[in-house]
């Protein structure tokens, strides 16, 4: 059944008020909202005291990753630290001992005759960027993503030789099957040796 057009008339009389409150004004329309934001944000340290600087401090002293710089400086401040020294370590001075010590590691790393092809580009790409950012993310993830890329041309090398067993070339296919930066290093830290070549 075709609806006519008072039908159609009434139907929008009905749903004009709900039209209407469904849609912004105008006025409103053209105005941006506004965000309720803080117009002086500060620092998580701003309103700790003594005490919580030093707990702050100490937090990161017993993270096993800190290196000699970020234990020294934390050392020195929880020993002679003024409150204002302190959180102004924590706010900055941190993430600039930390970033040493993370170039300090990478250098390590780079030393290391292990290292692949992978590991050293993208190992010099970080200190090429220089910031504490690219050399954190390289040590976080960057790092086992390569030695992935590394130890995959590893177990292709592997296979590439005619003289290795049924076992081997199993399971070296299956390291790669998986492809989990973890299936690829256990298989050439153990699987290769437990499988016998």
């Amino acid at each position: 059944m075709r609806p006519t057009r008072a039908t159609l008339a009434v139907t929008a009389v009905a749903l004009a008020p709900a039209l209407l409150l469904a849609t912004p004004s105008p006025a409103t329309a053209a105005t941006p909202p506004t965000a309720s934001v803080a117009s002086d944000v500060g620092s998580p340290y701003d309103d700790m005291d003594a005490d919580d600087l030093r707990i702050a401090i100490l937090r990161i002293l017993s993270d096993p990753d800190s290196g000699r710089r970020v234990t020294q400086e934390a050392n020195e401040l929880l020993d002679h630290g003024t409150v204002k020294e302190m959180r102004t370590w924590l706010e900055t001075g941190y993430r600039l001992a930390q970033a040493e010590d993370d170039r300090v590691a990478i250098a390590r790393i780079l030393a290391d005759p292990d290292s692949g092809r992978a590991v050293i580009r993208e190992a010099n790409e970080a200190l090429d960027d220089g910031s504490p950012e690219a050399v954190r993310a390289f040590l976080e993830t960057g790092l086992r993503l390569a030695q992935a890329e590394d130890d995959r041309v590893a177990i292709f090398r592997i296979l590439a030789d005619p003289g290795i067993s049924d076992a081997l070339r199993a399971a070296a296919s299956a390291a790669l099957d998986d492809g989990t930066p973890e299936a690829l290093r256990h298989f050439l830290e153990v699987g290769q040796y437990e499988v016998g070549g």
